[in-house]
């Protein structure tokens, strides 16, 4: 729990929020980070406010037309995603190193607000996966 002295925040596991690329952003977001391969359509630099790009932290084009948003794929397109992450250490660490500085959100564009790569991608960090 997050109390009113500093020594209990600091040992408090940073937090990993969601949001939709649509929805306005707020200073409680705290840093940005869109984790989509493709920019959200329609939407400005302005309108966005990241602080970072990391589409490399995306799943491929190939496991991201292979799973589109099925919730019935969605075990195995977790499985696939996550070995592709594991594949990929330097881009893990840096968003790593990202999240140990305080609240993250990791910003995405699909409507699908349950299955998608930022769901999996905080349930892959909070598993302390690619470590």
């Amino acid at each position: 729990m997050n109390g009113i002295d500093g020594n209990a925040a600091m040992t408090s596991p940073p937090s990993i929020r969601l949001k939709r690329a649509y929805d306005p952003p707020a200073r409680a977001d705290g840093r940005r980070v869109l984790v989509d391969r493709v920019w959200p359509r329609g939407l400005t630099k302005e309108r966005l406010r990241l602080d970072t790009w990391l589409k490399e932290v995306a799943p491929s084009a190939k496991l991201r037309q292979w799973f589109d948003h099925d919730p019935a794929k969605w075990d195995e397109f977790t499985a696939r995603y996550f070995r592709e992450l594991d594949g990929r250490p330097e881009v893990v660490a840096h968003l790593r190193a990202i999240c140990r500085e305080g609240t993250v959100t990791l910003v995405f564009g699909a409507r699908e607000t349950r299955y998608n790569n930022a769901v999996a991608l905080r349930t892959y960090l909070e598993r302390g996966r690619g470590k």
